[in-house]
């Protein structure tokens, strides 16, 4: 069969693949803290034994997010907080792993442990917070969580934990299927004190929306493109086909 039939091929699937990676950044938009993920493409040869490879296929493929930081909005709710510039919240992951976020919106559950919008509890300096009952909660810059008991007044304002904010470098970090982001040595990360959050807002998504719709839609065209040569081939077999029978 024509390899240029497979290397078609190749090219519509993997066109395919780079279309889900950029339908996924869509999906997001509106996701507190997400970071779009880049897509690119580059030519793989086929060797058979030593030499010049014989064709080249081509491979769609994630290198890493964009860390752009997204838009600041404003929610005035006290646990809703976001990163100013780079850092990352350090969160427990359902394995059991340490994992980072940029998604600030936290809550407190019934046994009072302080936890992600998608129920990740939330690491300080020794584990995940716990908070206990109270009339306000305060978080500071650097991550400090303060409260005022239930039973006393603004001058019994406490310590009720740290929110652990590292930095690290981001080209030790990949993302995983969950959307938190992990060190590729399975190592954890110091707390950074550079790192300084605003209580009261939350980073939005960094997605692009129309930046995303115009590479779908170039996507679209290539993915046409190789299914016409996909039915070229087909047509050329054809043809040879037919010249054999009459021969």
């Amino acid at each position: 069969m024509d390899k240029a039939l497979f290397i078609a091929m190749s090219g519509a699937k993997h066109n395919m693949l780079a279309q889900a990676n950029r339908a996924n950044n869509l999906a997001n938009l509106s996701t507190t803290g997400f970071r779009a993920d880049f897509e690119q493409s580059r030519s793989m040869g086929v060797y058979y034994g030593d030499g010049q490879p014989t064709r080249a296929y081509a491979m769609t493929e994630s290198p890493r997010a964009d860390f752009t930081p997204g838009a600041m909005i404003a929610t005035n709710n006290p646990l809703d907080v976001a990163i100013q510039g780079q850092g990352f919240f350090a969160v427990q992951a359902p394995d059991g792993s340490e994992a980072y976020t940029r998604a600030g919106n936290f809550a407190v559950d019934v046994n009072g442990m302080l936890r992600t919008e998608n129920g990740l509890p939330v690491l300080g300096a020794s584990g995940p917070i716990n908070i206990p009952e109270n009339k306000k909660i305060q978080v500071g810059t650097d991550g400090t969580i303060s409260i005022i008991s239930d039973d006393q007044g603004p001058e019994g304002m406490v310590e009720a934990g740290q929110i652990r904010l590292v930095n690290p470098d981001l080209e030790t970090l990949e993302k995983g299927d969950d959307g938190l982001f992990r060190r590729r040595d399975g190592l954890t990360s110091l707390p950074a004190a550079e790192v300084t959050i605003r209580s009261g807002m939350l980073e939005g998504s960094n997605v692009n929306a129309i930046d995303e719709f115009t590479q779908i839609l170039s996507l679209s065209r290539q993915y046409e493109m190789q299914v016409k040569v996909m039915k070229t081939a087909e047509e050329n077999s054809a043809s040879s086909a037919q010249l054999l029978q009459m021969s």
